[in-house]
């Protein structure tokens, strides 16, 4: 019998269940592999593994699922959108296709991601219920008989089912049909058993009595950060993500990540990391053990430290706090780029990359400003044509008389990038107001005939 069939022969009229020779007949040249439950299962489990990237809890889902529980993890890759879209992406380069699905409840994520109709689905919070009231019976992994029971009495959809009175529900189907819809409401906790792969450098300890306060936490930290320590020395690692998982004694489980800009096996900074980040744990009724994790790791060799000379700062701490707080998008530094265009002239690269392309100008005859606005925001300016600088100019409904000026620094548009764009020339001026404050403004055109630009003030910077 055919336990699968991929989407080529799904389209050329393969289905699970049908007898393989009728298969054979009906696509000439039909590849067909042994099916091995055991196989399967192996792999999920290491796809599970390879999950672990995107977030610390992850198991796999058998037959054909993983779950993971993003919680706390999805502003390190930009929200839940683009974590789902770059795990969907990246699962197609190796061979999967896959839908994927967040929400608040796995049952709900399950559902959503097998019968929601897109690739990739975001449930907003507290919405399960009517997401998922128009979705058939089948998203609620119901046994077939209850499933078929249900459709004889008229109902075909999880709302309808919902609506009913639980007890003869009970009664006729058992209790698991409204444990689903308990589950995938959110009403009734569903708990996942983690994959923890074993060559993954980690250390847990557990407890006599349930820990419930900040300070017991902390305590627990820098235990084991000191024995992962420990053993990266010995392996000559260090780490670059850590996940800190909390067991709680009603057997649910809760995790927290945190990231380092280059390997570290310091353990107060990595203990300090994470106790920072222990708002986000929600102990319950207590919790009776705790594992540090180290899923990913480099090599790190030991640096012979120069007293005699004076050295750099080193900023790889501060870097490591703010990208857990903020974010790794939002902690970088900014890299000169070869274009006269003031808003493409600088590109985004990690924090403690060094420049990649490109130098600063050490003199550079016209001083850009510190911020740009983006993008350019107009003003109304009063200016004598074609060369002089704005007497005055009013933003956002405040007038700004100026005092002194300099300019004008001509920009000319690059015409052979992006579709012609930008083929005005800018005229830009240096101005300070008689308050002190110092502006950038641009001209639109060449002050002359208005050929190159339609002659309009804008604001781009403040020095």
């Amino acid at each position: 019998m055919v336990a699968a069939a991929d989407a080529i022969a799904a389209e050329a009229g393969a289905w699970p269940g049908m007898p393989v020779a009728q298969a054979q007949t009906l696509i000439p040249g039909l590849t067909v592999m042994e099916a091995r439950a055991g196989d399967d299962e192996t792999a999920l489990r290491r796809l599970a593994g390879w999950c672990l990237r995107y977030a610390p809890l992850t198991a796999a889902a058998p037959p054909d699922g993983v779950w993971i529980d993003v919680t706390g993890s999805t502003h390190l890759h930009g929200g839940e959108t683009r974590l789902l879209r770059d795990l969907v992406s990246r699962l197609l380069v190796q061979g999967f296709s896959a839908r994927a699905a967040v929400a608040d409840t796995p049952g709900a994520a399950h559902a959503m991601a097998r019968f929601g109709g897109d690739d990739v689905m975001v449930v907003p919070s507290g919405g399960q219920e009517a997401a998922l009231a128009r979705l058939p019976l089948a998203a609620l992994r119901l046994p077939e008989a209850t499933l078929n029971g249900l459709r004889l009495m008229g109902i075909e959809r999880i709302g309808a089912l919902a609506v009913l009175p639980r007890a003869p529900l009970v009664r006729r189907f058992g209790a698991l049909t409204t444990q689903r819809l308990d589950q995938a409401f959110g009403h009734t906790p569903e708990t996942i058993d983690p994959a923890f792969p074993p060559e993954t450098v980690q250390a847990r300890l557990t407890f006599a009595e349930p820990l419930l306060t900040p300070e017991a936490f902390a305590h627990v930290i820098d235990r084991l950060t000191a024995s992962v320590c420990s053993i990266m020395e010995r392996s000559g690692q260090g780490a670059r993500q850590l996940d800190l998982v909390f067991e709680r004694v009603d057997g649910t489980i809760q995790a927290i990540r945190i990231g380092t800009a280059r390997p570290s096996r310091d353990p107060r900074h990595l203990s300090r990391l994470l106790r920072e980040r222990l708002e986000r744990v929600d102990p319950g009724l207590g919790v009776e053990a705790m594992r540090l994790l180290v899923p990913r790791a480099d090599a790190l060799v030991p640096v012979q430290m120069r007293v005699a000379e004076a050295e750099e700062p080193d900023i790889a701490p501060l870097i490591d706090r703010l990208a857990n707080r903020l974010g790794t998008g939002h902690v970088y530094r900014v890299a000169p780029v070869d274009s006269a265009v003031p808003e493409r002239s600088t590109r985004p690269v990690p924090a403690l990359t060094g420049q990649a392309a490109g130098e600063w100008p050490s003199s550079p005859d016209w001083p850009r400003p510190v911020r740009l606005l983006d993008p350019p925001q107009p003003v109304e300016a009063m200016a004598l044509l074609p060369d002089h600088p704005p007497m005055a100019f009013t933003w956002r409904r405040i007038r700004h008389r100026v005092r002194r000026a300099d300019g004008p620094e001509r920009i000319a548009g690059e015409w052979w990038k992006r579709n012609g764009e930008m083929r005005s020339v800018r005229d830009y001026f240096r101005v300070e107001d008689e308050e002190g404050h110092r502006y950038w403004l641009f001209r639109r055109g060449d002050g002359e005939n208005g050929v190159s630009g339609d002659m309009r003030w804008f604001l781009h910077g403040f020095f």
